[in-house]
């Protein structure tokens, strides 16, 4: 009996590695074959690391040990909280903490602190407080919760940590190899398998893959703790199938990528049609609305021959006017302001002042 079927791990899309562009060389012992820019990885001996990752967990766990999830990609954090949380274990399903195994006496204290204000709620202990005061230690709470909520019993270093996705987790890989702890992992064929001690070649992308592969972990825990593990028939798979699933199914971070773009596409096509039929209704009914409203006023003026006649009596009582402001002198027009000066020029129907500074709307006006 096997820890994993072959069958699961092909159904499960275990052996759907990184396009051909995006890998790490040192994963190429753990490769089957490159099929459609796409790196297969072998499943025979995914399942030899399994079970070889398997037995070391089991005998961590049976001296005692206590393990550490480690999955903030998006794909990986309900599954290592579930599981952590099913097995007794810890987790960090959120942003990795700086220190957060080797600096534990400091992470030690933000967890005493999450600690007391969750037992402060319980109580009910700040109700003399402030709304101001109760906001602040909400916030507090929170953001230590976040980020501390999967390790808040964890009363000292763990035995072991299980991470996905060595490249996402390689701030607490390294943590880990300073203090000696082993470190397990699922790795892509973009990752570099010689960061982890129990290296299980896989899709970290997948979320049936990775979900496979952590509850696999969870039944090395469950069974170091006395309880009963699920064990199933090793089977024999034949190579083509392997090729064929790969031909129909394609990568399944690609798959995904591909259907986030196709609904982009969607939502764009649908839009831009949207935005035609509107500037299109508007444009005619505007220019509907000009025409009728302009043929009728065109008659009136046309009879309004004399309304000319005053407009040009006007402009002899403008005269006047500018030759009072061509009469001020440069002392004078120094004195105004700005906005004086342009409503000088513009009486004096002058072009172009608008953008002109003081001395130069002086200057224009006595050329005036």
């Amino acid at each position: 009996m096997a820890v994993v079927s072959m069958k699961q791990l092909l159904e499960a899309g275990v052996h759907f590695g990184h396009p051909t562009r995006r890998w790490d060389p040192r994963m190429k012992p753990y490769i089957f074959i490159a099929r459609n820019g796409i790196y297969i990885i072998d499943l025979k001996i995914t399942a030899e690391k399994i079970e070889e990752a398997y037995q070391a967990m089991l005998e961590i766990v049976q001296n005692g040990g206590q393990v550490l999830f480690v999955g903030t990609k998006k794909q990986s954090q309900e599954v290592v909280k579930e599981i952590a949380e099913t097995t007794g274990q810890f987790y960090v399903d959120q942003r990795w903490l700086g220190g957060t195994l080797t600096n534990f006496k400091t992470i030690r204290r933000r967890i005493k602190r999450l600690n007391d204000l969750i037992e402060m709620d319980k109580t009910d202990s700040h109700a003399n407080l402030s709304k101001k005061e109760r906001l602040e230690l909400f916030r507090e709470k929170e953001k230590l919760a976040k980020n501390l909520w999967g390790i808040k019993e964890m009363q000292k270093l763990p035995e072991a940590i299980f991470i996905i996705d060595p490249r996402k987790e390689l701030n607490a890989i390294r943590e880990a190899k300073k203090l000696g702890i082993p470190v397990f992992g699922i790795v892509d064929t973009n990752c570099n398998p010689e960061e982890v001690d129990y290296v299980i070649p896989a899709n970290d992308d997948a979320l049936k893959s990775v979900k496979l592969i952590v509850s696999i972990m969870g039944n090395a825990i469950v069974e170091g703790q006395g309880g009963e593990a699920i064990r199933y028939e090793d089977e024999e798979i034949d190579t083509s199938k392997v090729l064929e699933a790969d031909v129909v199914d394609k990568d399944k971070e690609a798959a995904y990528l591909k259907k986030q773009r196709a609904t982009k596409v969607e939502t764009k096509t649908e839009t831009k049609p949207v935005e035609k039929e509107v500037t299109a209704k508007k444009e005619p009914a505007v220019t509907k609305e000009v025409v009728a409203e302009v043929k009728p006023v065109e008659e009136p003026v046309a009879e309004a021959k004399p309304v000319e006649e005053v407009v040009v009596e006007a402009k002899s009582v403008e005269e006047p006017v500018v030759e009072e402001q061509k009469s001020l002198t440069a002392e004078e027009l120094n004195k105004k302001t700005v906005a004086e000066l342009k409503e000088i020029a513009k009486e004096l129907d002058l072009n172009g002042y608008s953008s002109l500074r003081k001395a130069e709307l002086i200057e224009l006006i006595l050329k005036k």
